[in-house]
């Protein structure tokens, strides 16, 4: 191992890498993580020197307050390279402040903007082989940051870890899925967490999601807490609807998460003259829509799917299908145009692609 040192960043780079060792055409989403990883620590007020070493397991005591109260944020981006061998981040600084907008919310120190770029985009060099070139193929960063103060006293942490790992990616679902809306069980609450990515947002799903799963579906679409009758998120992903030639999409709130992928598809709606409303959604709508034939798309978008078509849903013990309409969807033509920006084949005029170099 070398170490190299910067102004603010410290790099201890891996003896040999592991790449050879991956089948790049069957990758698990997830399991595989590139040679490297950031991390900084905060200690007594304030955060230490961050450091680039090479990735490996972390000894921590039991009692770490991460474990006890959930303290625990994280973040979802994707690096791409295109056919020029140039690698990008789609959007980032919107990462960057949101986990720290996430990291207020859990009474979690923020993280400085110089640590968080020089650590990503110098990770992102070193494991530059890892971000595989080709539409479809991405590198899926993760940011995140826990509370490592030893202590079982039910107050915030003095202590925390921020780190960014990265593994290589290609698509997070295949197809499309069938969901169940919610009844019962909610994501979120008024003046909860829903808009942070919190960990602990996330095992809460987890139970109700096993239930939908043993119904044959693979995610639920989840509805207010107060009336259960506002369509809000579709498993891990904000959601679309299209009734006749019109995608509707909930506004974000307190229980709504401000997704890069949705505020990003907002918008390339308007650039392709597509009408996209922003506002409350309730079931009945969606179910009257599609028993009168007007609704022709469901889709789930976030960063690690992108586009999620959703072929059909179940509501009060019926189940409902969509049309199909293939190649000239709302979420294929969208999804495409997103991609192409993504991955350097289309002009991005609102300036969202972050150079790496």
């Amino acid at each position: 191992m070398s170490n190299i040192y910067t102004s603010n960043l410290h790099i201890e780079k891996a003896a040999t890498s592991k790449i050879n060792d991956v089948d790049f055409n069957n990758l698990p989403f997830g399991r595989i993580f590139t040679d490297h990883m950031f991390i900084c620590d905060y200690v007594d007020g304030s955060w230490q020197q961050p450091k680039i070493v090479p990735y490996q397991a972390m000894s921590m005591e039991p009692s770490a307050r991460v474990f006890h109260y959930g303290q625990a944020v994280f973040e979802g981006m994707k690096a791409y390279k295109d056919d020029h061998g140039d690698v990008f981040l789609f959007r980032p600084e919107e990462n960057f402040n949101r986990i720290n907008k996430s990291c207020a919310r859990l009474a979690m120190p923020e993280f400085p903007k110089d640590y968080f770029f020089e650590g990503l985009t110098t990770l992102l060099q070193l494991d530059n082989a890892w971000v595989q070139p080709g539409v479809g193929n991405s590198l899926y960063v993760r940011p995140f940051a826990i509370a490592i103060d030893s202590a079982i006293a039910a107050a915030p942490s003095n202590d925390y870890r921020f780190m960014i790992i990265c593994a290589p990616a290609k698509a997070y679902y295949k197809g499309t899925v069938k969901v169940l809306i919610a009844e019962e069980f909610s994501r979120s609450a008024n003046g909860g967490v829903g808009y942070a990515k919190a960990a602990g947002n996330y095992a809460a799903q987890f139970y109700p999601t096993n239930l939908a799963q043993q119904k044959g579906y693979q995610q639920v679409i989840w509805t207010d807490a107060d009336t259960h009758t506002l369509l809000e998120e579709a498993g891990t992903m904000n959601v679309f609807f299209r009734i006749n030639d019109t995608l509707i999409t909930a506004p974000t709130s307190d229980r709504i998460l401000d997704g890069v992928t949705r505020k990003s598809l907002i918008q390339l709606a308007k650039d392709n003259d597509i009408t996209c409303e922003v506002r409350p959604i309730k079931v009945n709508e969606i179910v009257e829509a599609s028993k009168n034939g007007s609704l022709k798309e469901i889709f789930g978008a976030g960063t690690a799917a992108v586009i999620s078509p959703i072929e059909g849903f179940e509501y009060k013990d019926t189940y409902y299908e969509l049309p199909e309409i293939g190649a000239h969807s709302y979420s294929s033509v969208l999804k495409k145009k997103m991609l192409n920006i993504q991955h350097n084949l289309a002009e991005d005029k609102h300036n969202w692609r972050y150079q790496v170099k």
